[in-house]
């Protein structure tokens, strides 16, 4: 079964100098090898081949046998880590809390140790006889979080 953990080591070699960064690596137990990058910018299918061949140059095949994909990770797939958070600071997503809530709101602010949601709820506010809309915003830790996609409007 290939090193996982060399495995990353030359992705992350691999990735030096570009705007693109590792977000998972999956290794089954028949080596199928899934990777999954992401960028501050696109990522075109020439970073992915980039990157593909470097994993095979550091990887003989004859050696051990495994199949490897490369790919972005998908727009749909959730949030993982904090650096994703914020490049989509300004953009609408849905956030499942790990006690349960589910908000949507768009991300005002992300960095190491969290996120702040900025939410519009309806309130009832002193001398106002209907509720009317507010924003209000909340912060989260990454760990109080289940789970972070954003809202595709088309």
């Amino acid at each position: 079964m290939i090193d996982k953990t060399a495995l990353e080591q030359v992705i992350n070699e691999a990735l030096e100098g570009t705007k693109m960064y590792l977000v998972t690596i999956k290794v089954s137990k028949d080596n199928v090898i899934d990777v999954a990058l992401d960028s501050d910018e696109d990522i075109t299918i020439d970073d992915c081949v980039a990157v593909n061949d470097a994993v095979l140059a550091a990887f003989d095949r004859d050696d051990e046998d495994y199949e490897l994909t490369v790919g972005s990770y998908g727009i749909t797939s959730p949030l993982l880590l904090p650096r994703q958070y914020r490049k989509n600071i300004g953009y609408e997503v849905e956030v499942l809390t790990a006690d349960g809530r589910k908000l949507k709101g768009i991300i005002a602010d992300a960095d190491a140790e969290g996120f702040t949601l900025s939410t519009t709820v309806k309130r009832k506010l002193e001398g106002k006889k209907r509720p009317e809309l507010v924003e209000e915003q909340e912060r989260f830790k990454y760990s109080d979080i289940k789970q972070t996609k954003n809202i595709i409007k088309i």
